[in-house]
This record gives C-alpha cells, sequence and structure tokens, in this order.
C-alpha cells in the first residue's frame, strides 16, 4: 500500500516539468496525467529530468519511443547514465498531425509548408496529394513551426502559409486547423513516461510493466543470451530490449529493458535476482501500470503461487519448518 500511496502523493501534484515549447504533443501528453495543472515547459530532455532531480518539479514527462521512429536515445540515456530517476507512469499518445494556418487562410492558398523534419516524413504522402505544388520548410520543432505561422515570419520564399503540428499547437497559437489527422501511418504512437525521484514503486495492479538497464560484466560469448535466459526461464515477456553504449569507451554497451509485470510479482523479482548474480551492475527504472492495461498471460509454473509452492518444497527438502 505503500507504493500506491506514493504514486497517489505523486499524480496528485501539479507541477510538471515536460520537453517544450508550448505546442508539442509532449504537453498533449502531460495533459493526460490526473491534475496536471501547472505544467513547465523545458527546452530539452536533460533539463526537463534534471528539474526533477533538484526538485524545482515534482515530475518531468519525457517521449521515450515511437512506433515509427524508434527510442528517444535523449530520454533513455539520460536514464542510463544520469542521477537515477524512475519511471512512475506510462502514457500513449497517437500522433495525430494537423495543418494549422492563420485565421481566414484557405487550404488552396497554402504554397509554403514550415514543419520538422520527421513530421515531413510521416506527412508525405499527404502532402504530394492534397497539397502537391507546395513547398516545404523543416525548423526545430512542430511547435516552433506553428509559432512561425503565427508571426507571419518569412522564410526564403516569403511568409509561411501552414505549419504541421500537433493539433493542440492550434489554441497556443491562435491558428486554424485546416485538416486533421494527416500522417501517413495511421496508427502511429509514441509512448512518454512520467519520470520521478526514487522511491518505492507503486502497487501492483496486475497489468504492470518493469523497466531496467543491464550491464554486462565483460564482453564475452552469450553475455546477452545471459540476460535473456533470466527472464525466459521465469515466464517473463520481454516488451523491448535495445543496446545502448555506456559512455565508458568503445563496444561498452549495456541494455535496457521492459518486461511484462512488478518488481513485486515472484518471476519478476526472481528474474532481477538473476541478473544481479551475472550482471556487472543492474539498474532498476521502476514498475508501474501499463496505459494500455494489458494483463500478461502466465504460462504454466510462473504464478506468484507456484513460486510460493517451489520454495516451500525446497525448504522441506533443506529440513526447514516454519517454527524452525
Amino acid at each position: 500500500m505503500a507504493g500506491l500511496a506514493r504514486l497517489a502523493v505523486v499524480l496528485s501534484k501539479s507541477r510538471y516539468a515536460y520537453l517544450g515549447p508550448e505546442g508539442t504533443f509532449t504537453e498533449a501528453a502531460a495533459r493526460c496525467l490526473p491534475d496536471a495543472r501547472t505544467l513547465l515547459p523545458f527546452p530539452s530532455v536533460p533539463e526537463a529530468m534534471q528539474a526533477v532531480r533538484s526538485g524545482e518539479v515534482d515530475g518531468a514527462v519525457v517521449p521515450l519511443e515511437n512506433s515509427v521512429e524508434g527510442s528517444v536515445n535523449a530520454t533513455l540515456d539520460e536514464l542510463i547514465r544520469g542521477e537515477p530517476l524512475m519511471i512512475a507512469r506510462e502514457v500513449l499518445l497517437p500522433v495525430e498531425f494537423a495543418l494549422l494556418a492563420r485565421p481566414g487562410t484557405e487550404l488552396s492558398a497554402v504554397e509554403r509548408v514550415v514543419t520538422h523534419p520527421v513530421a515531413e516524413a510521416q506527412c508525405r504522402q499527404w502532402l504530394s496529394t492534397r497539397l502537391p505544388k507546395a513547398k516545404v520548410y523543416l525548423t526545430a520543432s512542430t511547435a516552433a513551426a506553428a509559432a512561425m505561422v503565427a508571426n507571419g515570419q518569412e522564410g526564403a520564399d516569403g511568409a509561411y502559409d501552414a505549419a504541421i503540428s500537433a493539433a493542440v499547437a492550434a489554441d497556443h497559437y491562435r491558428l486554424d486547423t485546416l485538416a486533421k489527422g494527416i500522417g501517413d501511418t495511421s496508427d502511429a504512437m509514441t509512448r512518454f513516461v512520467l519520470v520521478t525521484r526514487p522511491g518505492p514503486p507503486p502497487a501492483p495492479t496486475r497489468a504492470d510493466k518493469t523497466s531496467l538497464v543491464a550491464f554486462i560484466r565483460d564482453d564475452h560469448p552469450g553475455a546477452l543470451l545471459e540476460i535473456l535466459e533470466q527472464f525466459a526461464t521465469r515466464g517473463v515477456n520481454l516488451t523491448r530490449i535495445e543496446s545502448r553504449p555506456t559512455g565508458n569507451g568503445i563496444g561498452k554497451y549495456c541494455f535496457a529493458v521492459d518486461c511484462e509485470g512488478h518488481v513485486a510479482d515472484a518471476r519478476v523479482g526472481e528474474a532481477l535476482m538473476g541478473l544481479h548474480r551475472t550482471c556487472a551492475d543492474v539498474r532498476f527504472l521502476g514498475s508501474y501500470p501499463r496505459a494500455d492495461g494489458v494483463a500478461p498471460t502466465l504460462s504454466y509454473g510462473t504464478s506468484n503461487e507456484t513460486f510460493t509452492s517451489a520454495a516451500d518444497w525446497l525448504a522441506a527438502l533443506r529440513g526447514i519448518t516454519p517454527e524452525s
């Protein structure tokens, strides 16, 4: 219950940092959190996460992975190398791009579009079909693109007519929405996480996820297999695993892992103990409710009850009784 109480306290606080500027998908994700009344934009992932470490904010919402582009290395590297933080919650947000313009602009009049390179890549087909003659210009973020259009900022060929951005940017910059859902991949999704200072994880919900980083002891044949076996032999399903450089020299890598289950689950706890025995270090990044609410399917022999039964059986073989 202590972990659940901690999560309630964290989520009841309203001071959250997020990767800015205003009008980004990250702000939209932060607004999905309960009682998110005060949101503070920060110019980078490291700065947002450092604000948590310093106590300036209670938590930070940052992107972790995208279904099209993959992991967000800036976030992952901060979790791996920076002063420890923990994931308290995750948010899955559909990536829906919108075409925004100054009030009174008609779609047929759009000749110059500005956006972020990733947004341009994900809306290329729509642009070629609906605005085949429009020129596309690139900038630092989709929110910055919206601000450029709102301010009437000019590029090499004149003022930008429209921006491809998150729909939430229309409210911030007082722009009209000319088109919604213009991405070429209809099921694109970004996973955001709320990171907080370290503490006990929230209580298990039966639909949880655990994140960690495993540092191999030395480079040898089967090093990755040894990590995978800790999960496989205990029936723990991995939802993500990838290697990242540790920053301590060429060829020095660690493995960032997400798995189904909670650290309080016997199968997950034993897997972590196995990693602790075999790895140079294990950084626990938290156990938290899955955003999709999907509970894992447990194979035979991997429930908490079967682990308890096995432990009792071994104790009996050793001649250990509850009275002793």
